[in-house]
């Protein structure tokens, strides 16, 4: 009987279906969604953190009490810039999210888009006065509560568009004298006239209700909500997605999936701080980001800094020319170089380490001991800055240092077996020649 390692059975079992998660045409439209929202989620953190000083009735700094007095003079402003950044970030999903699937069917985008938007002011807007003299509409789900109803939108209003327009249904034939952009004018009408009325219908079961569907499916989805921002969830996250990782799947194969939660909890948590209310959530993007892959995927900032004055020549000079991009946050030279993946050796301290930063820093958080995320400034920027501004709070800079420290005592033992292997290599080949 054959026998394969444990290694070799995962790979052709689960990998095949990891890889078809990866290139699901829907999760593949909406990791692209929330990936084409980098500039405008990173704008809408600056504007947070310029709206949020760090001041309590004690502080004496000069500085911190000059960005007070700059906050509060420029408060409207800051608001309101933050409002239609990071504040609309469901605005933008739906929209981009209707793009990116479209487009995945090679079908011209911009009608979709246009009814999709038309699908996302009616179902996920409230009107409060609809006069003559002033339309006023309460916008208070087009951050991260209206994720849900802003993707239902989206795909909804693609697959419905393209169903329609791949059958030819309602198309009104033109002569072929007739240009070919406003034939597909034509063709689209009775498809979008059918949408419209679909979100209309929409709109008026949940006003009978005396209800909208934002709130309706957040209150449906809060317990589902709550769970996966537990501890348990939170380990299970960071087990499977470097499990996956160890094996060769990249984490953005996991972020149409991850995407909608990471980025909307972040949102919800950057309007409670600018509305002055407690911060709701802890897994949020920059939680994952500057707390958890310290480094990079696996944590390996701590690793790469035991790489750098390692006995083995190879293995330091990979620790000191991967030490400035896994400082970044790309961990690719280091997972590629030592090398990590599929390395038996590694297996165990590569998930390790960012799960026991992801289980540190959530009791740290949800204790009180630093403060939670609200901001996410840059993807790439060094965790110990990350976490400052990601928080305001200095503690978060210290404890991601801690969290170093531990990483480097995780890998630890298993590079100087890794070593000595190398160590022993090197020597029988010296005695060989």
């Amino acid at each position: 009987m054959n026998k394969k390692n444990w290694g070799a059975i995962i790979e052709e079992k689960m990998m095949p279906f990891a890889n078809r998660l990866g290139t699901q045409r829907h999760l593949v439209a909406i990791r692209d969604s929330f990936l084409s929202l980098l500039a405008v989620n990173l704008m809408g953190g600056i504007f947070a953190i310029l709206k949020s000083p760090p001041v309590t009735d004690e502080t004496t700094n000069g500085f911190l009490l000059a960005w007070k007095n700059f906050a509060e003079s420029n408060g409207l402003f800051l608001d309101w810039m933050y409002s239609f950044t990071l504040g609309a970030m469901s605005l933008y999903i739906c929209i981009a999210l209707t793009h990116f699937l479209v487009k995945s069917y090679k079908i011209d985008t911009i009608i979709p888009v246009i009814l999709s938007l038309i699908g996302f002011m009616i179902i996920v807007t409230i009107p409060v006065e609809l006069s003559f003299e002033m339309k006023s509409l309460d916008f208070s789900y087009i951050d991260g509560k209206g994720i849900l109803p802003a993707m239902f939108i989206a795909i909804s209003t693609a697959e419905l568009y393209r169903l329609m327009i791949q059958k030819d249904f309602g198309r009104i034939k033109l002569p072929d004298s007739v240009p070919s952009s406003l034939s597909a004018v034509f063709a689209s009408m009775i498809p979008g006239m059918i949408l419209i009325a679909f979100y209309a219908l929409i709109y008026g079961i949940f006003n009978a209700m005396n209800q909208s569907m934002p709130a309706w499916l957040l209150e449906s989805v809060a317990p589902a909500f709550k769970l996966a921002d537990s501890l348990p969830s939170v380990i299970l996250i960071s087990v499977v997605v470097h499990f996956f990782w160890f094996f060769g799947l990249h984490d953005a194969a996991l972020a149409g999936i991850l995407g909608p939660l990471r980025d909307g909890n972040l949102s919800i948590n950057a309007s409670a701080r600018l509305a002055g209310q407690e911060i709701p959530h802890i897994f949020t993007t920059s939680y994952y980001v500057y707390f958890i892959v310290i480094g990079g995927a696996g944590a390996v900032l701590g690793l790469t800094l035991l790489l750098s004055i390692s006995k083995v020549k190879q293995l330091k000079i990979v620790g000191r020319l991967g030490f400035l991009p896994s400082l970044f946050g790309i961990s690719e030279p280091i997972i590629f170089g030592v090398p990590l993946m599929l390395n038996p050796l590694f297996f165990i301290p590569f998930i390790l380490a960012p799960t026991v930063n992801a289980v540190i820093t959530y009791i740290s958080m949800n204790v009180g001991l630093i403060e939670k995320t609200f901001s996410m400034v840059s993807w790439n920027m060094p965790s110990i800055l990350g976490g400052f501004f990601a928080t305001l709070d200095v503690k978060a800079s210290i404890l991601i240092v801690v969290l170093i420290i531990i990483d480097m005592l995780i890998y630890y033992p298993f590079l100087k077996v890794y070593e000595h292997q190398l160590l022993k290599a090197e020597q029988e080949s010296k005695e060989v020649k």
